[in-house]
């Protein structure tokens, strides 16, 4: 027994083709694509995810970082040994300065206890600025892909 809507039969048009045919004889596009259109995408992964998971993509970034970051120490380092090593010989090659007096205290006194510091502070508070600069090149970098 059959319940519900009664099924027509396929008309046939003037060359024999179905119910989708136009009515100048000429038959009706389809539509063809491909079956993978459908099918679910392989999801990209951030590059953070590669960066925890350690992968060897991860492992490139963070070498990259690492190398960065280590050049800008080695240069801070570089220029501290230059400065600090070269007062010494400053003032072993210029014995007038050795003998100059600044304030009633002997320059070299004065260089070391009184400039250096400063300038150490200043050195240090320049490195910190170039390093988050470096780390936010770095997270600009990790964001963008």
């Amino acid at each position: 027994m059959m319940t519900g809507k009664p099924r027509r039969a396929a008309a046939t048009g003037p060359r024999g083709q179905g119910e989708g045919a136009a009515p100048t004889g000429k038959p009706r596009r389809v539509v063809v694509t491909s079956p993978r259109t459908a099918a679910a995408r392989r999801p990209r992964h951030p590059l953070t995810r590669e960066i925890d998971e350690q992968t060897r993509l991860g492992e490139v970034y963070m070498g990259s970082l690492v190398r960065t970051q280590f050049r800008l120490a080695l240069f801070v380092c570089s220029l501290l040994a230059c400065v600090v090593g070269g007062l010494p010989l400053l003032f072993l090659l210029a014995p007038e300065l050795r003998a100059a007096e600044l304030f009633g205290l002997p320059l070299p006194w004065v260089v070391l206890a009184g400039l250096i510091y400063p300038a150490l502070v200043v050195g240090a508070w320049l490195y910190v600025r170039q390093a988050e600069r470096n780390e936010r090149d770095f997270a600009d970098l990790v964001e963008r892909r």
